[in-house]
């Protein structure tokens, strides 16, 4: 469990592996050379989820223009991420981590607070990953409205 651990901007992303749209096994570290987006979120077709995946897919040809890719990453598994890729039409790679081991590296696996009520579930965060694999920004406490934006301006005023 990663409560208490977390990763700061200036540190190595930590690598992983995941599955890419044509069912492939990748790696993070196969798309250093490039700016990633990683961002985390706590399920398929949820309100919230669903309006990030939405406002991210609407920028997609805005990230990619900056050649910066993105990757959305909750703890759904890989049948579930098919179905919300197609439904919402997403044209970014969306990985798996059912059993948090992703989301435990990043440090935001841990206690959640929703309605009173406490569990443990993956806190909806967001990396900037620079081309040299370090980790350039990171959005914590992410509200989905928005979010898209509030990442890409922040690209574009880095440039």
């Amino acid at each position: 469990m990663s409560q208490g651990f977390q990763l700061n901007e200036g540190d190595l992303a930590p690598d992983f592996n995941f599955k890419d749209s044509g069912n492939n096994t990748t790696r993070l570290s196969n798309y250093l050379g490039k700016r990633i987006v990683i961002y985390f979120y706590p399920r398929d077709f949820t309100p919230g989820c669903t309006t990030e995946a939405y406002e991210f897919s609407n920028q997609f040809n805005k990230y990619r223009e900056h050649d910066v890719m993105i990757i959305g990453i909750s703890p759904d598994d890989e049948k579930s991420h098919e179905r919300f890729r197609e439904k919402m039409n997403i044209p970014f790679l969306l990985a798996s981590d059912t059993n948090h081991q992703i989301s435990e590296k990043y440090g935001v696996y841990g206690l959640k607070k929703f309605m009173g009520k406490e569990t443990m579930g993956v806190n909806r965060t967001t990396f900037l990953i620079d081309k040299d694999g370090k980790i350039e920004k990171i959005f914590h406490k992410v509200k989905p409205n928005g979010h898209s934006i509030e990442v890409l301006n922040y690209i574009l005023m880095s440039n």
